[in-house]
């Protein structure tokens, strides 16, 4: 890529050159500057750097205290910032000082945008994001998006297919069970919801590459969000675990959730705004009785988002987790059934009762939106305080 020319600033007093380097992340360019001086209204302390955002029609420049002065001339020396902000931005009087900008800048040129400007480093559309997330409007729908939800037939899963519907997202989705599958889909047909799906046994390598061709196929090569929520449980003491059963757990909870990511990875990568959230558990933070294995895999889990958000930043991908406690699903319904087990569960949690499924797929659409595209890397739990619960008894 053919680096941006130097740009000029006309400042009254002096001319110099901006060197254009690279996008910030509230969307506008950082311009190095060899010398800029002018003559302040206002003396200030020495040493500092000048930040902004360079927009359409750019006429001031902001400073932040970190400057030197020399008589009544203040100089930003040698590889300090400068960020040109538009004139709508309200910023403190004080911090203000006007530029008159030569006509060979393009900070100066009425019919320049920001998105032309941007156009001069490609590489760099990070902030993109940033920007276009300043409209309200946009900041709060899914539409035009398109989503793969593993497990999405029942609970959770279930309630995350229709949160990221309503908010206007395409929807794929898999189940391991064809006619619960089928049933599913011509609910959602019947709604008007853009739901497609396949049959898929998650904890077998061959069908999780099979189904992502098919969301490839489906949403030509580019996908925006994967929940990787699908997941299982096996109640029993550590020591009573055979080989089988661990696998199985390892295999449907961890395993799966790491591969899809992988065979996921180019296909969110193209999208240009891709969004992971997996379905972890309070049992990978906290002991939770005969629940080892499983808090293994949650715990891994979230070890995993946090390596992916680091890891995937630079392609626009953001990762993140929602941890639940007990939600009223058909998987707990039978641990749950017995009424001084329920008990000791209210007792534990602050909020006194269960979690409805709505409540954690709204975090997961959150966390999908552009409203949350500053958030990555995070494992939030959805629990009725109970992860954070030391000894708070309800009576006494």
């Amino acid at each position: 890529m053919v680096p941006p020319q130097p740009q000029y600033v006309s400042t009254g007093t002096k001319k110099t050159t901006c060197q254009l380097l690279k996008h910030t992340a509230v969307g506008g360019l950082v311009a190095s500057c060899s010398q800029l001086s002018w003559k302040p209204r206002h003396r200030r302390r020495a040493t500092a750097t000048a930040t902004a955002a360079a927009m359409s029609g750019a006429e001031t420049l902001k400073l932040k205290p970190s400057l030197q002065y020399s008589k009544n001339t203040c100089t930003i020396n040698a590889h300090s910032s400068a960020f040109f902000l538009n004139k709508e931005n309200q910023t403190p009087r004080k911090l203000i000082h006007h530029l008159r900008l030569s006509p060979k800048s393009p900070f100066h040129h009425p019919k320049t945008t920001l998105t032309s400007l941007m156009a001069q480093n490609p590489s760099r559309t990070n902030s993109t994001t940033a920007i276009n997330n300043n409209n309200h409007n946009t900041r709060w729908t899914l539409h035009g998006k398109t989503a793969l939800v593993t497990g999405g037939t029942r609970g959770i899963g279930r309630a995350i297919v229709e949160e990221l519907v309503g908010f206007g997202a395409r929807v794929h989705t898999c189940c391991r069970d064809g006619i619960e599958l089928t049933k599913c889909l011509e609910d959602w047909n019947a709604l008007g919801y853009q739901v497609t799906g396949s049959v898929c046994d998650v904890s077998v390598p061959a069908q999780r590459v099979e189904l992502l061709r098919t969301v490839s196929s489906v949403f030509d090569a580019k996908l925006n969000i994967l929940a990787n929520n699908v997941g299982t449980n096996i109640r029993k003491p550590m020591v009573d675990f055979t080989p089988e059963e661990f696998s199985t757990l390892m295999a449907t909870n961890f395993e799966s959730a790491f591969h899809f990511s992988q065979l996921a990875y180019p296909l969110l990568k193209a999208s240009g705004e891709g969004s992971v959230v997996f379905t972890s558990s309070v049992s990978g933070f906290v002991s939770l009785k005969s629940m080892s294995v499983h808090g293994a895999t949650k715990g891994a889990i979230n070890q995993l988002t946090k390596n992916l958000a680091c890891e995937w930043a630079q392609d626009n991908i953001r990762v993140n987790a929602v941890a639940p406690w007990y939600i009223k699903t058909s998987m707990v319904e039978q641990v749950l059934s017995n009424e001084k087990y329920l008990d000791e569960v209210y007792s534990r949690t602050p909020l006194r009762r269960l979690g409805e499924a709505s409540e954690v797929s709204s975090l997961v659409a959150f966390l999908c939106l552009p409203a949350s595209s500053y958030i990555t890397g995070q494992i939030i739990c959805v629990d009725g305080g109970m992860s954070v619960n030391g000894f708070f008894p309800s009576h006494g």
